[in-house]
This record gives C-alpha cells, structure tokens and sequence, in this order.
C-alpha cells in the first residue's frame, strides 16, 4: 500500500495513470472490504468535494472532517435526533447541586481500534478515565494550538487536576469555574472525542492521517486528494435493540470531487448513496417550485431534510461614529422598517426553491421550545410611515445603505436592493473576496453585511452570546458591536438558570428584546438537506447535520 500511494502522489501530473490506477485501487479497497460476493450491499460510498485536511479529532472544525472523524471515534456523550444530550462513552453521568462539578461514569466494553504497530495496542485495549483526562488535556494543550480548545473554557483549571480529573478507572470528574449549562452539549462535538495517548505519540504530527479511536470504522487507507476508505470496526462496543453488533456495513468509500456536477451525476447513476446540501448545478433539476424531490427522481432518490441550526442574516454595525455623524443604519427605528419591508418568501421561493424557511428570529425555533416558524408578514406602508418620521429628524439626503458580501450571495443582496428601493432609499452592493469580507466584518468596517452563524452545540447561548458585550468583535463573535445592559444581565441570570424550562423563558425575553433593538435582521433558517438513494435504510438526519452510518444498511436488488 506504500509503493501505491508513492504512485499516487503524483496522480495530479500524470492524468493517463490515474484512469489506470484509480480503478484497480477501488477494486482492491472492495476486496479488502469483504470476501463474498455482493461487496455493494457493504459498501457505502460518498463525495467530498473539499477534501480533507486532517483527522485528528483535535482539529474537527468544519463539517467535511466531523463526518469522517464522527465514524472514527467517540465522545463521552453524543446529540440524539431531538437535540438531547445522551451518554455513549459514558454509561451516565450527573450534575452536583452546585452546577459545577460534572461527574461521568464510563462504560467497561468500550476498546480502542487495535493497531499492531503501536505498543499497547496491537489487539486493541479498554478505554478507561486517564484516557479521557489525556484526550481533553489535549485539547486545550496551547502547544498542540487546537481549534476546539474553546469548548474547554469553562473549566476551572485552578481545581484539582487543572478541573479535569480521574477517579480511578471508570470515573471523570470535570470541574467549572462558573455555572454554564450548554457545558455537556459542548462534550457532544466533535473536539472532545477520545484518543489513546500511546497512538498519539507514537504517530505524532501523522496522527492526523494515523487516527485511532473507538469509533464504529477505523481506517484503512487514506490517499489525500484520491480517497479514503473506512473498514468496520471488529472490536466496536455498540449493539442494536435485538442485540446485532453495530455497525451493519462493512465499509465506507469517500471520494474527493470537486466538481458539484460530478457528484450529482454520481449520486444518479448509483455510484454515490447520498449527497448533501444545494448547489445551482443541480437544485433545479431536483426539486420543484415548492421544494419538494422531483416526482422524476423519486424512484430512485428521497429527500431527507430538518430544520438546521443556522441563521442567515444582515448584520449592523452599531457603534455610533466617533465624529457624531449620522448613519441610517445606527438607527433602530430604521432597522425595523428594513425588516418589515423584506419579503422573506419571496426570497425563499425565487431564490433558495423554497427550502429555506423565513424568519424574523435570530434564535432557531427549536432552541426556544417551539416547533414551527412563524413567517413573518411583508409590512411596506408601514415601514414608509416608519422611515418618514426618521427623514423628520434626520432630513436627507442620507448616506447610502452599502452591503457588504460575497460573489455567493449576490442574488440575495440584489433582492433585498430592489426590495428596500421601494423605500426610496439608495442601497448598494459591495462584493469582495471572502477574505476581505471577513475582515471588514471583524473590524467593524462594513456598516452593513450579510453573514450567517451555525450552531456548534444546542443551545440558544450559542447564538445569543453573539450580543453580549463581553464578545465584541475582533476578539468576540459581537460583530455589531451591540450592548444592552438588560440583555447582559439576562444572559448573566440566563447562565445561572437551572432548570431547562425557566432557562428557556430567559431565552425568549432576549429573543425578543433583539427583535426590538434589531442590531440584525434575521432573514431565514437553513434546512439540513440531504438526497439519498432509496436502497438506503437506517438514515438519520440531524439539526446539527452529523453523519451517523451505525445503523446504516443498504438493499441492493440483485
């Protein structure tokens, strides 16, 4: 397998040798996969098309490498498909009366992937307390410069142990500096997944192409910009209700597309089993004008959608200008007629084909303890006698509303300048480079911008900590630069709330009063969408859009 991946390393240079090679390594990855027959019905096979740049746990930060790293190793909790935080390798864990000290008990049947090269390893071993305090240790390790350090802040690492500590070899306690409830939905990311100490040092900076964990697949080869293939995992702890080992399938083939339309031409002729998210390439063939699965397609696919934790927005810059000057879009009372001006379904229909669900709150609704959207209604004349009561105070000529975005979403921005131009107001599109996007954002340069913020736990802190005034932008994720006393003292009680229910009361209120002062204009919720291929049974999809191929079978008609 070296000499092969020696070969393939110059597959780039050399386009005749890669129709002769690729072929014969998907052969030989099938073979490996099973001795029988149908290799097909073991096999499931999928497309990335932005490659993969670790998988190391550690460094899970976007959803391409969470898939694969999801398949490869375990946490001590996991999400199930209502959003609520349950054990896996923890059997239970518990809260002390004080909100602080978190205690996990772990399961005794779980074991490491064996790895004959590694000592200590080589027939796999069990994974016990040490091995949780090293993993997460890990992580916030200022050396090893993690991503996911973040998740840890929260600790107190002024208690005994730095706040993480084991107690003998089947409990972890982990101790917090302060009352923080989204605290074991951060445990269920990616990032605090567990990984042995010994295959850590003794692949070194390779572990993240040498990954070892407990997880349903372990790896069997991966070819950086070819492929990588992930063999069932013989030693996995994990049965179904009737007590079948899990994982059902044998293998999974992941392959490195970049072109969109490949991938869908793939997924239709069987050579992919599913295929996530909407692209231009092929939205319109696929789903008709309400943004269903076109009955053409339904034979052969179904479309599996839920509600993603994921906001799309216009933000505000709403620091007042050093010199005194006047901007429209520092006034709320402005902000609020943009907003009612906007016709989200529109914009839904015409330009996301209906599967994006509009909204006039920056919360999720399923973060807020309700299950449905409630659309928000096109108010013009309102908004005109709005902004005619501001042009009293504030006499025009104003300075034009300039948005600041990317090439990606020009069609939106578009729409909303034809939309707020029925206001009579003068509104401009300044498109950049993602790059620079970002960095007029984090400065507070853009008086306007379109941005979206996705949820990396499940709770609504997640997305509310985005106007505290602790969090201002570069260092925070306060890109408006928002501050409201009452806000921050909610949030203070918020975090020290509890009970779910009243935690959640506190949640709305800060909902709410965002609505009010509007430093951004909520504009809809994304939807997780995944295209799967019928033979496809087992198939869970999730608000935070994990991959979870446990239970995954494929029927594959002889």
């Amino acid at each position: 397998m070296a000499k092969v991946g020696t070969y393939l390393a110059s597959v780039k240079f050399h386009v005749a040798f890669i129709f002769l090679v690729l072929p014969l390594i998907w052969f030989f990855g099938l073979v490996a996969c099973s001795g029988e027959a149908n290799e097909d019905a073991r096999v499931f096979r999928y497309n990335e098309s932005a490659n993969l740049s670790s998988l190391d746990p550690a460094f899970a930060r976007t959803l391409e490498p969470m898939w694969v790293v999801d398949q490869l190793f375990d946490g001590l909790v996991e999400l199930d498909n209502n959003l609520r935080v349950q054990p896996l390798l923890a059997h239970h864990f518990e809260l002390d009366s004080s909100g602080l000290v978190w205690t996990f008990v772990l399961r005794h049947d779980v074991r490491f992937h064996a790895v004959s090269e590694v000592k200590g390893l080589e027939t796999g071993r069990r994974c016990e307390a040490e091995d949780v305090v090293y993993s997460l240790n890990r992580l916030r390790d200022p050396k090893l410069a993690s991503s996911g350090a973040w998740i840890l802040e929260a600790v107190d690492e002024n208690a005994l142990g730095g706040g993480i500590l084991a107690l003998g070899a089947d409990t972890v306690q982990i101790t917090l500096s302060s009352t923080f409830p989204p605290f074991l939905g951060l445990m269920s990311t990616a990032y605090a997944n567990i990984v042995p100490q010994e295959a850590v040092e003794h692949f070194g900076a390779d572990f993240r192409s040498h990954p070892v964990g407990t997880g349903p697949f372990q790896l069997a080869w991966w070819l950086e910009d070819v492929a990588c293939v992930l063999h069932r995992n013989p030693l996995h702890w994990e049965r179904d209700s009737a007590g079948e080992a899990l994982p059902y399938l044998d293998a999974v083939h992941i392959s490195f597309a970049s072109d969109m339309g490949a991938e869908f031409q793939g997924l239709k002729q069987g050579r992919f089993d599913f295929m996530s998210g909407l692209h231009p390439a092929y939205m319109n063939e696929l789903l008709d004008d309400e943004g269903q699965l076109n009955v053409g397609y339904s034979s052969e696919l179904r479309l599996e959608t839920t509600p993603f934790l994921k906001t799309d927005y216009i933000g505000f810059f709403t620091e007042e200008d050093p010199e005194g000057n006047w901007h429209p879009g520092q006034d709320a009372a402005v902000r609020r007629a943009l907003s009612a001006a906007i016709d989200r379904e529109a914009i839904a229909r015409n330009l996301r084909r209906g599967t994006v669900m509009p909204t006039a709150s920056f919360v999720p609704p399923i973060l807020l303890g309700n299950t449905e959207v409630t659309e928000p209604k096109v108010q013009r004349d309102w908004a005109r006698a709005v902004l005619d009561s501001v042009r009293k105070l504030h006499p025009e000529p104003w300075l034009p509303l300039r948005i600041s975005t990317t090439s990606d979403y020009t069609d939106l921005c578009a729409a909303l300048q034809y939309q707020w131009g029925q206001l009579g107001l003068q509104i401009e599109v300044d498109v950049v480079s993602a790059a620079a996007h970002r960095d007029r954002v984090a400065t507070g340069k853009a008086a306007l911008f379109r941005k979206s913020w996705l949820a990396d736990y499940p709770d609504a802190e997640n997305f509310l900590s985005l106007f505290h005034s602790a969090n201002f932008a570069p260092s925070g994720p306060n890109y408006t630069h928002f501050s409201d006393t009452e806000f921050d003292a909610m949030f203070a009680l918020a975090m020290a709330t509890r009970g779910a229910d009243n935690r959640q009361l506190l949640y709305r209120n800060m909902n709410e009063r965002l609505a009010f002062s509007m430093p951004v204009i909520p504009l809809f919720h994304d939807q997780v969408t995944h295209f799967v291929r019928q033979e496809i049974k087992g198939w869970k999809v999730s608000s935070v859009n994990r991959l979870d191929l446990r239970e995954v079978r494929k029927q594959v008609q002889k």
